[in-house]
């Protein structure tokens, strides 16, 4: 594993961290389906999220959220309704399924996460 992939990894596992610590129920970390790969996949109550990571080490490109494409946006809808398809069980007593960011700021020490609820929809 390159050193990128290793700042990937550790974000995720913040992401996954600040989750379980704020309430949330991991269903899925990492979950490939098809050509893709859902980062998390967590409840809350009656909340089915899906939660894409991104970090970033620098601002050179922007902040971390930025990084989530329309490209990007589209593909994490399509998994999430494949994994859906899968799992029709998932839904049982949800709400609200929703599309979540977790940013992992690491310009500062110690590194920052804001959680963006309900980031994008299936839409845009």
């Amino acid at each position: 594993m390159n050193a990128r992939q290793q700042f990937g990894r550790a974000a995720e596992e913040a992401a996954a961290r600040y989750l379980t610590q704020s309430g949330w129920r991991l269903l899925g970390r990492n979950v490939r389906i098809g050509r893709g790969e859902l980062d998390i996949v967590a409840r809350r109550g009656r909340v089915l999220a899906f939660i894409e990571v991104k970090a970033r080490r620098t601002h050179t490109c922007g902040a971390p959220e930025d990084a989530v494409s329309s490209l990007k946006r589209r593909q994490v809808a399509r998994l999430a309704e494949l994994w859906l398809a899968a799992r029709p069980w998932a839904t049982d007593g949800i709400d609200d399924v929703r599309f979540d960011i977790i940013a992992v700021d690491s310009t500062a020490i110690p590194s920052t996460i804001r959680h963006l609820p309900a980031a994008f929809t299936c839409d845009r």
